[in-house]
């Protein structure tokens, strides 16, 4: 069997779950697998505008693989569950059309073994930010002493006239002849436009890679959030937590003051639409069959990012909705690019067509607009990421159109640990290449409702688009989110003639061989160390 990794849905568990082939060895073409620990949980989504690995900010279970080197759980990882918000609709996370399982576990089944995340650390406390984490924070600087250029042209042009910088730079002026602190002095009591009521409806705020406070203070003027600019800049520059504002969309009430403004953006509740989309998640919900813990898919967790008003009266887009717009037509709408349209639109079932087309990775969206416009947001963002590794190019190399590759990166992210990834994918390769099958129980799993590590026999006899037992050559689409990593992988597999893996113990331990007889052996190792077990 191919051994394999499954990544779980939590980053922080265990990546290595055993897979069960009933005790048994598996047949020539099955292979044993562990898994990766739980990716990290909810998290919250990224407009488009936001960062460069995703666009937006920042973005396993293991069957036992069967005896073709697949690691038992290739890949399946259960890492969507059913919603559980109290917005959720019945029905969240399932799906009626064929081949569309609300529950398939994308490794739900809380990993002991692989981390969904590939062992990455825990999302920091910002998930919102740059996928890659390493942007710093929005910089709330000090306030230019001369005229300044709007950093966002879109709002220039409603912008007013700023008197109160052109009176400071008059008041700079004549400091060198009167003495620049008496000047500062004058400005900072010369009281300024500011509400000191309770508060009217809130609206959404955006704050931009890079803006300043200043950049924060016109966005809020302009939304009717202050009286004035300079109100809410004065408070800015007096509460030293303004720097700690991440990019992303706040939720803030109209007409109050400029302390208020500013306790509001910088406390933890007036954060929207921003969520951590852990790698290996699929679109839908599964649960797995041994706790019957149900892991959130990616819509379910978009419409939990989605939420806007009081805890009493909350409006959020629904698991439904979105599960009715993703299905669209209009696929130029979804932000599909170009390169993806032909193969999406010939997904088998619609409800999944957009699998694969949202990346791993912290996202921020607005979370005011339709369904259809939120997933175009984290699509054309995924995609920009996506051809950051080259996608569109990297066929010379690996012989596959860019949605082959991403669909091979979604096997590489559910059946190893980052450490194996290139070795997994040159083993997708070389079968391929021999008209081998693949044979990945990940494959198996994204097809059922209800999954565990290990597949069974009526699994894997199962035909769906998906299931490469039963159908040659790669499965109809992706099977889940691939982290970055995965894709690149599948771009620049590593050498080697290997034909089979298998994970030999919940240490995520992986061997990989081109003999099936060595392979044979290997798997014996895996069932005694009982990862081959099955609770079925």
């Amino acid at each position: 069997m191919v051994g394999r990794a499954e990544q779980s849905g939590e980053r922080d568990g265990p990546r290595w779950q055993g897979t069960t082939h009933g005790g048994r060895l598996v047949s020539d073409h099955r292979k044993p697998t562990g898994r990766r620990r739980d990716e990290p949980t909810a998290g919250r989504a990224g407009d488009h505008r936001f960062n460069d690995h995703t666009g937006y900010g920042a973005v396993p279970n293991h069957g036992h693989r069967n005896d073709h080197g697949h690691r038992n759980d290739h890949g399946h990882r259960n890492d969507h569950g059913h919603r559980n918000s109290p917005e959720h609709r019945q029905g969240r996370g399932r799906q009626d059309h064929a081949y569309t399982d609300h529950g398939y576990t994308d490794h739900d089944y809380t990993d002991q073994g692989h981390t969904d995340q590939y062992w990455q650390p825990d999302y920091d406390r910002y998930p919102y930010e740059d996928p890659r984490r390493h942007a710093p924070p929005a910089a709330v600087g000090t306030r230019p002493t001369s005229h300044r250029e709007p950093s966002r042209p879109h709002l220039a042009a409603s912008r007013k006239p700023k008197r109160r910088r052109g009176r400071i730079i008059g008041v700079l002026a004549g400091a060198v002849l009167l003495g620049g602190v008496g000047a500062a002095v004058y400005d900072w009591m010369t009281e300024v436009p500011d509400y000191s009521g309770p508060g009217g409806p809130e609206v959404v705020i955006q704050v931009h890679p890079g803006d300043t406070a200043d950049d924060i203070a016109d966005e809020m003027a302009i939304k009717d959030v202050v009286k004035s600019e300079t109100a809410f800049y004065r408070a800015a520059l007096r509460n030293d937590q303004i720097t700690s504002v991440r990019p992303g969309f706040y939720a803030i009430a109209t007409q109050i003051s400029g302390a208020d403004a500013v306790s509001a953006l910088v406390g933890p509740d007036a954060r929207v639409g921003a969520l951590v989309i852990a790698e290996g998640r699929q679109l839908h919900d599964t649960r797995d069959v041994k706790t019957g813990a149900v892991k959130k898919g990616i819509y379910s967790l978009i419409a939990d990012a989605s939420c806007l008003g009081p805890a009493d009266a909350k409006k959020c887009v629904t698991y439904d909705q979105l599960n009715q717009a993703g299905a669209g037509t209009d696929l130029a709408a979804l932000g599909v690019p170009g390169w993806a349209r032909t193969q999406v639109a010939s997904v088998p079932d619609r409800g999944r067509q957009l699998e694969g087309m949202i990346a791993a990775g912290s996202w921020n969206f607005d979370p005011t607009q339709t369904p259809t416009e939120i997933l175009r947001q984290l699509v054309s963002a995924s995609a920009d990421s996506y051809a950051k590794t080259g996608i569109e190019t990297a066929g010379a190399n690996v012989g596959l159109t860019p949605y082959e590759i991403l669909v091979v990166a979604s096997l590489v992210e559910r059946e190893a640990l980052p450490a194996d990834f290139d070795k997994v994918a040159r083993v997708v390769l070389n079968r391929l290449a021999v008209n081998q099958p693949l044979q990945f129980d990940s494959t198996v799993n994204y097809a059922l409702d209800e999954v565990e590590v290990a597949t069974t026999d009526a699994d894997r006899a199962r035909v769906t688009p998906w299931n490469t037992y039963a159908t040659p050559g790669l499965p109809a689409s992706p099977i889940a989110a691939p982290s970055i990593n995965a894709l690149k992988a599948a771009e620049n597999p590593a050498p080697g003639d290997y034909l089979y893996f298998v994970t030999i113990d919940n240490n995520g331990t992986t061997l990989f061989t081109r003999s099936y007889e060595e392979h044979l052996a290997n798997i014996e190792m895996a069932h005694r160390s009982g990862i081959l077990d099955s609770g079925r």
